[in-house]
């Protein structure tokens, strides 16, 4: 019998009574190799996680620790057996959330959110909503004509949108794509940047781009481009429009003006969705000048027919370390 991972700890009476030995089935040898992870990186993780043991056998896998522990990588390990038996893929992101939510609620079920999938006629067929915020936010943007996604950098917030708008274009609900971002960095004082417009402009809107690639082939978002299908512009050229038959994203809201913002959702006309997208902890506005995005939120909470979906560090599915800087950026805060 190959042990996985032991933590060494000195074993008292009262230990050994609640120490237990649970085997979780494992028969397929494709699913051992997804869920047991390269060098069964997976099962390291759960042993650190959990501080227990696990071992291979071949019939599957043996569990054994204190008895609370042994129930949760219990439950982890068959929940996501059965995710991967399904055909899903998963990663070291994914067992650290399994075993943050099924502490959190040990009814949650994690099939649901795979369940919730993002279908994307591109260069990737389906996108998965990864915990239960991200779910609620991606149903929040079938059932509302306007959301709100507020939280820290990594959870989301304008990937999902994304797949979102591109799902609702291929399935011919909307007309168009509206991608915007205010550029504050150098307020709208966009003469002082070299090129023309478009290049003036360019280097804020990259993160849409490279969201926009990440679902579309490369030739195909140009061509939706081109044809106006997709557009992808600064929040200052928003004024003055009605925009129709759209899904409208405006990302980095946190750094749009109390005016701008109001102005950006009054843009909003029939058979049209908006998005906005915004981590408060990273307001760049000139200090004085009060952010469109909190005002908004303050203001909108309570009207019927908006949404409003609060990310917190549990959601950053980015690498792992990210998590970590978030969570030690809100410590210092609080001090």
């Amino acid at each position: 019998m190959e042990t996985v991972h032991r933590k060494n700890k000195v074993k008292n009476a009262f230990s050994k009574a609640m120490h237990k030995e649970v085997l979780v089935e494992v028969s397929d040898p494709t699913v051992m190799q997804v869920l047991y992870g390269e060098a069964d990186a997976n099962l390291a993780l759960i042993c650190k996680e959990l501080d227990l043991t696990i071992s291979r056998i071949e019939q599957g896998l043996v569990v054994a620790g204190m008895d609370s522990e042994v129930d949760l990588a219990v439950d982890v390990l068959t929940q996501l057996r059965d995710i991967v038996k399904s055909g899903e893929g998963i990663f070291t992101g994914d067992i650290q959330r399994a075993i943050r939510m099924l502490s959190e609620n040990q009814n949650a079920k994690l099939a649901d959110l795979y369940r919730e999938q993002v279908r994307v006629n591109g260069k990737r067929k389906s996108i998965v909503p990864k915990t239960v915020n991200q779910k609620k936010y991606t149903e929040s943007i079938l059932a509302y004509d306007c959301v709100f996604g507020v939280g820290p950098a990594g959870t989301g917030k304008t990937y999902l949108a994304m797949a979102m708008a591109v799902a609702e274009l291929s399935k011919k609900t909307i007309k168009r794509i509206v991608l915007c971002r205010p550029a504050v960095e150098a307020g709208e004082k966009l003469g002082f940047l070299p090129g023309d417009m478009a290049e003036k402009v360019n280097p804020y809107l990259r993160p849409l781009y490279d969201a926009l690639h990440d679902m579309v082939e490369a030739e195909r978002a140009q061509e939706m481009i081109e044809k106006g299908v997709i557009e992808v512009a600064p929040l200052a050229f928003m004024r003055g429009r009605t925009l129709s038959n759209s899904f409208v994203i405006l990302d980095e809201a946190q750094n749009t003006t109390t005016e701008q913002m109001k102005m950006f959702l009054t843009r909003l006309g029939p058979g049209s969705k908006c998005v906005v997208t915004g981590d408060v902890t990273q307001i760049d506005l000139p200090r004085g000048i009060k952010s469109g995005l909190i005002d908004a939120v303050n203001k909108l909470q309570h009207v019927n027919g908006i949404s409003i979906i609060h990310f917190g560090v549990e959601d950053v599915i980015r690498h792992p370390l990210v998590a970590k800087i978030v969570a030690a950026y809100e410590a210092k805060k609080d001090e």
